[in-house]
């Protein structure tokens, strides 16, 4: 299913949805495949340099996950009174958000590169879905941040559009 390349400490992954690759020329890692399998070595390090390694191995192993079965994040809207209108735009690229608390401003976010949102059906949700766990989750970062509440009580002011699952666009 998956293929893995290292050159120079910059991996790429090529699976079924896409290709992503990574550099990680800011670690003194060894990365190289051998028998099919990734290795990442540090040798004479210390506790924080080790602690690295595992670092690298996480995220090249959300890469290969993210190439077969990819990232979908889910987000719900919360409202009392005025109803958050979500409106997806340029091909699912960009997402506006309207009267939000009642205010006239429409707020716009642009997505990270390789998301896609869109509608799912039910009642004030949405989807975001991509290959790279990063880049999806900081494009719900962006949406979740964009109507935060100011200037009032949070505790009372309970307004938003909140991540309310996560999981992989296909089964695996």
């Amino acid at each position: 299913g998956v293929t893995v390349s290292v050159k120079a400490r910059r991996v790429t992954v090529k699976g079924k949805r896409g290709t992503l690759s990574r550099e990680f020329k800011h670690l003194s890692v060894d990365i190289y495949v051998k028998d099919g399998h990734v290795v990442v070595e540090k040798w004479f390090g210390i506790k924080k340099e080790l602690a690295a390694v595992r670092t690298v191995c996480s995220h090249i192993k959300n890469m290969m996950k993210g190439v077969t079965v990819g990232f979908k994040y889910k987000l719900k809207s919360v409202y009392a009174h005025f109803p958050i209108n979500m409106v997806v735009a340029d091909k699912g690229c960009r997402m506006e958000i309207k009267n939000f608390l009642g205010e006239k401003r429409n707020r716009m976010v642009h997505l990270r590169e390789g998301c896609v949102v869109s509608q799912t059906g039910n009642k004030d949700e949405i989807q975001i879905d991509g290959n790279n766990i990063e880049a999806v989750s900081q494009s719900a970062a962006l949406i979740q941040n964009c109507v935060r509440v100011r200037n009032k009580d949070i505790r009372k002011f309970l307004d938003g559009i909140y991540v309310s699952e996560t999981g992989h666009v296909d089964r695996e």
